[in-house]
């Protein structure tokens, strides 16, 4: 079987039992180097992953994936409704009406931010139905002046179902003493929790018609809530759905609400990548010292090489092939730990909680109490190609030193 000199050399050489055990000990240093930077790189960006995905489930569970809004409401909203249901990239739609409040029981008050919603079309933009703690957002019917309220915003007002509340909004009434702002009681009929604390400590929901008399908008509604094929194709589509209708609305979509958050949770990603990544860069430059040792060490089997007829080029390619062997090694073993760890942080981690009697996220504290992880076969591959690329890299400088060995000066005292 062919296999080029180089190759055949540097594999050699990878395999051969050193007499400096020195040297042989460094390599597998590097190897293991690079392995456990990888390992470890593709279980924090897993992790960091999951915990992304859990976030990002939570909020869009609540917020639409895009809005279609009019300032003086959507008066025609049963057509434009059913026009938007006829667009190729949505899936679902639903009318809202959404007004900013103060909410009063027994001396305790909270601000809040109510929505109006029609229970029966709800279930096609959110998943408030699954995220009830208490009651059912099927109680809230016309004219019953019904709401539902975080679980958070409830203990806060110290309300439980079957409570009244007044909810006391921006529109003011004249009255014989003055203008004061309109105050209504309504009943809580339901409590729900998604797990975050913007939502859970925030908001609340009552009937489409009752937030729309509150309003004064009459049989309007204040925009209409979607939800697309492709979320992560938001804005795109947000654009286009503005171009089809035949009206002039307001679109947004989710990654402007939440721009902020989500550009922060992209750059904590990014700055983690590049600080683990220095481990991994540590020691795939360990291969530099490895190979310069053993160039050292291989002086006279270079020489005999050269006098042989070896190019300086095939010499320089002898030692790439080893270090490469060295770095291709460990980010095979890297790769196939890290993704063996990443699938299974989690019985991991409950295995050791059980151990130690220890939580590493208190559900007290923390509203994810078990550790998620989500294994991305893109990342995998950027931080394999990475490190092999590194490996690679170090190998050009020892190589080369390989390379110029001159060999009347090594063969002078063999």
């Amino acid at each position: 079987m062919f296999r080029p000199l180089p190759l055949f050399i540097g594999l050699r050489y990878t395999r051969a039992r050193r007499r400096n055990h020195f040297i042989s000990f460094i390599s597998l240093i590097s190897m293991l180097g690079i392995m456990l930077g990888i390992m470890a790189l593709i279980v924090v960006l897993s992790v960091m992953n999951g915990f992304h995905k859990e976030i990002q489930e939570r909020i869009l569970g609540m917020a639409s994936h895009a809005t279609l809004s009019d300032p003086d409401g959507i008066p025609d909203w049963p057509a434009v409704l059913t026009q938007v249901r006829t667009l190729p990239d949505v899936l679902g739609a639903a009318p809202f009406v959404e007004l900013e409040s103060m909410l009063m029981n027994a001396g305790r008050t909270s601000g809040a931010m109510l929505r109006g919603i029609l229970p029966e079309e709800e279930d096609a933009v959110s998943q408030l139905r699954r995220d009830m703690f208490a009651g059912s957002m099927d109680d809230l019917q016309p004219d019953s002046y019904n709401i539902i309220l975080g679980r958070e915003l409830a203990a806060i007002l110290g309300l439980r179902l079957g409570d009244k509340v007044t909810v006391v909004t921006p529109q003011l009434n004249a009255t014989p003493v003055g203008v004061m702002p309109r105050l209504k009681a309504f009943t809580l009929v339901g409590v729900f929790e998604v797990g975050m604390s913007d939502y859970d400590r925030s908001y609340g929901f009552m009937h489409m018609s009752d937030a729309a008399r509150l309003l004064r908008l009459g049989d309007a509604a204040g925009g209409i809530r979607l939800r697309l094929t492709d979320m992560f194709e938001a804005p795109r589509i947000a654009r286009q759905i503005q171009y089809d209708l035949d009206g002039i609305y307001r679109v947004s979509d989710w990654t402007q609400l939440h721009r902020n958050f989500f550009a922060a949770l992209r750059t904590e990603k990014r700055m983690m990548t590049i600080i683990l990544f220095l481990i991994v860069a540590v020691a795939a430059f360990n291969i530099v010292s490895t190979l310069v040792m053993v160039v050292t060490d291989k002086r006279a089997d270079i020489a005999v090489l050269r006098t042989l007829g070896a190019s300086p080029g095939r010499i320089m390619a002898v030692f790439m092939v080893q270090g490469t062997a060295i770095g291709l090694a460990g980010t095979l073993l890297g790769v196939v730990s890290g993704m063996l760890l990443g699938w299974n942080v989690e019985p991991i981690v409950l295995a050791i909680e059980r151990a130690f009697d220890v939580h590493f996220l208190d559900p007290d504290i923390y509203y994810i109490s078990v550790m998620p992880s989500d294994v991305r076969l893109d990342d995998v591959l950027r931080i394999g190609g990475g490190a092999f690329l590194m490996s690679v890299l170090a190998t050009l400088y020892p190589a080369w030193r390989a390379a110029r060995t001159d060999p009347a000066e090594a063969l002078r005292y063999e």
